[in-house]
Order: C-alpha cells, then sequence, then structure tokens
C-alpha cells in the first residue's frame, strides 16, 4: 500500500460521486476534489476525455493510476487502504466472496436494472433525453422492491449491516440505492428503515455529503473510532 496515497477524486453532486467520496472518509483518507458535474460538458474536456475515455463522474485518480466506476472505485479503495484500524472489505474468503455477491447484487439489480432504468424515463429526470415512459418507470419500481426483499430477509435476524456487525463498502452502495429509491418515491422494506437511519449517523457519511457539493479540495480531519 501507498503510505502517502496522491489522491484526486473528480465527481460531485450525484447518488455514485458520493460513493467514493464516502469511502475515503470511512478510511480517513486525504485527497482533491475536482467538483465537475455530469451533463455540464465538464466531462468531455480534452484534459478529462484524456483520463477517462468514457467521459464519466467519478474517476479517482491515484498517482499515475486511474479507475472509474463508483462500485469499482469503493472496492479498490477497500483494498488498498484498508487497515486493521479501518477496513471496508473481509479479508476471509468466503466472507470476501459474499461481500462481492452483495456489492454485484446491489450494482446490477438495485442500481443499474431498476433505479437508473427510473431514472433514464422519468419525466423530471432523463426522459427528455432517453423518452419518457411511465410505464416502464412503474415496472422498474416494481421491480427494486421484489428484489429489495432480499436485503428485508439479510437484515431480519437483527444485524447491524450486510455483512453480520462489520460496516463493509457493501453498505455505501445500498444506503445511496436506499436514499435514492426514498427520493423517487418506491419506498424500501421496513427492515431497511431502522438500518438506514443507523448509516447515516456515520460521521463518514455525514462528511461524505459535504464532500459531494465541495467548494474547496477535501482533507478529512481524523475520524473517532
Amino acid at each position: 500500500m501507498n503510505a502517502t496515497p496522491n489522491l484526486t477524486l473528480w465527481g460531485v453532486g450525484t447518488s455514485r460521486t458520493i460513493r467514493p467520496h464516502w469511502a475515503m472518509h470511512e478510511l480517513d483518507l486525504a485527497y482533491e476534489t475536482k467538483p465537475i458535474g455530469p451533463r455540464t460538458g465538464e466531462t468531455k474536456t480534452a484534459e478529462y476525455t484524456k483520463l477517462n475515455p468514457r467521459q464519466k463522474i467519478p474517476l479517482l485518480q491515484d498517482g499515475d493510476f486511474c479507475i472509474g466506476e463508483s462500485a469499482a472505485i469503493v472496492a479498490y479503495l477497500s483494498r488498498t487502504y484498508s487497515t486493521a484500524e479501518r477496513s471496508l472489505i473481509p479479508d476471509a474468503t468466503r466472507e470476501y466472496a459474499a461481500w462481492l455477491e452483495w456489492c454485484f447484487f446491489i450494482v446490477a439489480e438495485l442500481d443499474s436494472t431498476s433505479l437508473y432504468v427510473m431514472r433514464r424515463h422519468r419525466a423530471d429526470a432523463l426522459g427528455p433525453i432517453y423518452g419518457i415512459a411511465p410505464e416502464v418507470v412503474a415496472q422498474a419500481g416494481e421491480y427494486f422492491r421484489q428484489q429489495l426483499r432480499h436485503v428485508e430477509v439479510a437484515l431480519a435476524d437483527g444485524r447491524q449491516f450486510l455483512m453480520g456487525e462489520r460496516f463493509t463498502s457493501a453498505d455505501i452502495l445500498l444506503t445511496t440505492c436506499l436514499e435514492w429509491a426514498i427520493a423517487y418515491g418506491v419506498g424500501i422494506c421496513d427492515n431497511a428503515q431502522p438500518y438506514l437511519e443507523r448509516i447515516k449517523k456515520r460521521e463518514a457519511f455525514q462528511r461524505a455529503i459535504a464532500a459531494n457539493a465541495p467548494l474547496v479540495p477535501i482533507t478529512p480531519a481524523p475520524i473517532k473510532v
């Protein structure tokens, strides 16, 4: 692990850009923020396109290494910069596999297949670009609720987080989807309500909220363990 990382995060203002901000605050990493937004033209500049030809945010620069896609950035940070005191990823092989399963499920089923479909076809979101389709939005919302039953079952035994008593980056991904669903009026399962309330009290989460719309580069203060 790089003892003195040189981290720059491009992107603010979305449910996906907050994920890497949050991970870095959980890991107590100092980093610089480039507060560019989506569909503002800022991702299409020559400077940014050279770093990320996909012209999407977020993007993480770690020295001379670049990585995009919010879940991939969070996974990279979790593996590269977790320590014994601050870790976002399990070590044991089967726990690691279970963590991967949750991450893939959240990104594929809750985010891409459900919530982003809603975003693409809502009149108040990207519908004017991709086509306003109320029936598609309704079906995607119902699919989200169906898939969320897996979260309901996982949290039914009173566990604090998806991986039991240990907070991981899977919780970061899930929380952003739950917040997104509430904003879209989809609703979330009963067990997710107290879970979400607990998560939102985390100091790192509160700092990430502020960092997701920063005016100056962010250097987090030490977080109490």
